[in-house]
C-alpha cells in the first residue's frame, strides 16, 4: 500500500474518537453553526497533530535501543489503542453530551481524544516516518472529520458514534498487524 495512503488510513482511524465526540457535541447543540464546528475541528485537529509530534520526539530518544523489537511495540500499541476503541464501541455506557465550547472543556476533550495519537507518534520514531507530512495529514483529517461529526450529530444524533469508534479501532489494529507482517517479511 502506498505510504501516503497508509498514513491517510491511519489518520482516519485516529480521528474516529474525535469524530465520535464531535457527533455528541453536535447532538447537544440546539442549532449547529459552521463556526462552532470549526472551533471543535481546530481543537481536535490541532491536538491530533500535536500529540504524534510529541510522541515522535519522545520515541526517538530510545528508538535505536529497541530497534530489534520496534515492530512488535508498534503492533502492540496500535492493537491496544484499536482494541480499546472497539471495546468502547460496544460499551453500554453513554457519554453525557454537552454543547459547551469553552477552553477548559475543549482542552480536556482534545487531550482525551488525542492520547492515542501520542502513542502512535512514538511508533513513528521506530518507522522513520516523515513527520511534517504525518502531523499535517492527521491534523487536517481530524479537523474535517470533526466538523462533519458536529453536523452529523446535529442532524442524526448518536446513531453513527459506535460505528465510527468500531471502524477507527479496526483500522488501527489492522495497521498494527500490517506493520508487524511487513517487518517479519510476510507482506
Amino acid at each position: 500500500m502506498n505510504e501516503y495512503l497508509t498514513l491517510f488510513v491511519l489518520a482516519v482511524g485516529l480521528s474516529m474518537d474525535a469524530f465520535a465526540v464531535s457527533v455528541c457535541k453536535g447532538l447537544a447543540m440546539k442549532k449547529m453553526s459552521w463556526k462552532a464546528a470549526a472551533v471543535v475541528g481546530l481543537w481536535f485537529g490541532g491536538f491530533q497533530a500535536l500529540m504524534p509530534a510529541i510522541g515522535y520526539f519522545l520515541g526517538i530518544q530510545f528508538a535505536d535501543k529497541i530497534e530489534a523489537v520496534d515492530h512488535w511495540i508498534a503492533f502492540v500499541l496500535l492493537a491496544i489503542i484499536g482494541g480499546n476503541m472497539v471495546r468502547e464501541a460496544f460499551s453500554k455506557e453513554e457519554e453525557k453530551a454537552s454543547g459547551d465550547l469553552d477552553v477548559k472543556t475543549m482542552f480536556v476533550m482534545a487531550v482525551a481524544t488525542s492520547i492515542d495519537a501520542l502513542a502512535v507518534g512514538i511508533t513513528f520514531a521506530f518507522l522513520h516516518q516523515n513527520m511534517p507530512v504525518a502531523v499535517t495529514l492527521i491534523g487536517m483529517t481530524t479537523f474535517v472529520l470533526s466538523m462533519l461529526g458536529v453536523k452529523i450529530g446535529n442532524l442524526f444524533g448518536t446513531r453513527y458514534k459506535a460505528k465510527a469508534e468500531f471502524v477507527g479501532g479496526a483500522i488501527l489494529i489492522l495497521l498494527g498487524l500490517k506493520i508487524l507482517l511487513e517487518h517479519l517479511g510476510v507482506l
